[in-house]
């Protein structure tokens, strides 16, 4: 299995989810070459979906690849050849949930076993339900090839766990709207919601308690036992664990002490605790992972300054101005005319 180097700062996944570039590459009639790989790569990374390579590189992967094609929606493509079956071990335990829910809430919580430094986060909201991908790590290019990759491949796997006749209300992109819209409604044929907090899809919450095909008990436990195994292997600090998961749910109001303690199945006493154990307290995560979304929305969206607050869960815009002065000596406004890209 290829795995490419990586540092101590760098989130490393399977590259199952990205297994299409060659065939996007093909059918834009730009044949994969050694020469048009980066350094880092070579041809046969895409020879397994096992291999591995970081979310800076594979970022840094799709950006160079739309730019050769001239293709900018080339991580969409790439992303609408993924399935279930691309998640690897993670995507089999979805497959064997007793129905869609659980599949789904499963994928939430073992996706790092299929790629470090990314959060899906599962809401439900009176009749709508929304899975949304996130990238936690900071600074990573291609995040807008990515996540636009990411929702196609979410539709597919509700379609892989639904059936074919699942429909989606909506994708939502944390990015402005493009200029080629049209590769979006075909490849997606729901309403498109742009600038929006995260990447994702939403979808009627009746499809969540769609039962799935009956599996054996015994190969289901041997699942079991191997997502155990790779837990262990592949073990994270509980305040990573956290953090991970705060920064999608910031976005519904889920970030709460309270509500993560019922994510991770335990008593908000006990939640408080284990982040002590490690020195760290819940708001200080909690401060940190506003910070860095606070800097991701103001450099990659049109949001306005009071809608980037109550996303961040501020009551009061002074509020929010006041913190992000604290934690980088400047106002959100002169943050994001140094470095917006919008």
């Amino acid at each position: 299995m290829q795995t490419v180097r990586k540092t101590s700062d760098q989130a490393i996944l399977r590259i199952g989810a990205t297994l299409g570039v060659p065939d996007v590459l093909r059918e834009l009639r730009a044949e994969p070459s050694e020469n048009a790989l980066l350094p880092e790569f070579n041809s046969t990374l895409f020879g397994s979906p096992d291999n591995r390579i970081s979310l800076s590189a594979r970022g840094r992967l799709l950006e160079r690849y739309a730019k050769i094609t001239g293709c900018p929606y080339f991580g969409l493509l790439v992303g609408s050849r993924s399935r279930l079956e691309s998640l690897g071990l993670v995507g089999l335990l979805a497959k064997h949930s007793p129905d869609v829910g659980s599949a789904l809430r499963n994928l939430c919580r073992h996706f790092f076993l299929h790629a470090d430094g990314v959060a899906l986060h599962l809401h439900v909201d009176g009749g709508a339900a929304t899975l949304s991908y996130r990238i936690t790590e900071p600074r990573i290019p291609g995040v807008d090839q990515t996540g636009d990759g990411a929702v196609a491949a979410i539709l597919n796997v509700m379609r892989d766990l639904c059936g074919n006749d699942f429909k989606a209300i909506e994708a939502r992109f944390a990015h402005g709207r493009p200029k080629a819209l049209e590769p979006y409604k075909k490849i997606l044929g729901v309403h498109l919601e742009f600038d929006a907090e995260s990447y994702g899809l939403v979808f009627s919450a009746t499809w969540l308690s769609r039962p799935l095909p009956p599996t054996e008990a015994a190969l289901t436990r041997l699942i079991l036992d191997k997502v155990a195994e790779e837990e262990r292997v592949h073990a994270r600090s509980f305040p990573d664990q956290v953090q991970a998961v705060m920064r999608t749910a910031m976005t519904f109001d889920h970030a709460r002490a309270d509500r993560l303690a019922k994510f991770f199945d335990m008593h908000v006493r006990t939640f408080h605790r284990r982040l002590a154990e490690h020195g760290v307290s819940h708001q200080e995560l909690l401060d940190k992972t506003r910070f860095e979304a606070a800097c991701e929305l103001l450099e990659r969206t049109s949001q306005k300054l009071p809608q980037i607050a109550d996303i961040l869960g501020y009551a009061e815009l002074r509020s929010f101005i006041r913190a992000f002065r604290r934690w980088s000596g400047i106002t959100p406004s002169e943050w994001r005319k140094r470095r917006s890209v919008v």
